[in-house]
């Protein structure tokens, strides 16, 4: 694996820091597409397209992020690829306050990554 592998997948999965911010849990696919709908979800070295056809695209590093995405129950669930490496599939726990998103992976139990709405 790419030695900015783990840096994306830590960057589209994780971060340390701690919650700032009043987030608020999104819980359907219809008020996660009005969210993010024409919009990309960006961070340092990352842009990404969320997209209501199920796709994911955008960039990391240079590098073409591709995947595929899908709503079950209460959470974002995804496939990633990364410069032609396989980061796997994880549902996730979605949380916004204003244009910021938070995106936790492992149902929310795992690392999490904030994302500008743009």
């Amino acid at each position: 694996m790419r030695p900015l592998a783990i840096t994306l997948a830590a960057a589209l999965t994780a971060s340390a820091l701690p919650a700032l911010a009043d987030f608020q849990k999104v819980t359907t696919r219809d008020d996660f597409m009005a969210l993010v709908g024409g919009k990309t979800l960006t961070r340092p070295l990352v842009k990404i397209q969320v997209l209501p056809d199920g796709q994911i695209a955008g960039t990391g590093a240079a590098w073409e992020v591709t995947g595929q995405w899908e709503w079950q129950g209460e959470y974002l669930c995804r496939s990633l690829e990364w410069g032609g490496d396989d980061l796997g599939y994880n549902c996730q726990e979605v949380k916004v306050d204003g244009n910021n998103m938070r995106i936790t992976s492992d149902k929310g139990t795992g690392r999490s990554a904030d994302f500008s709405l743009r």
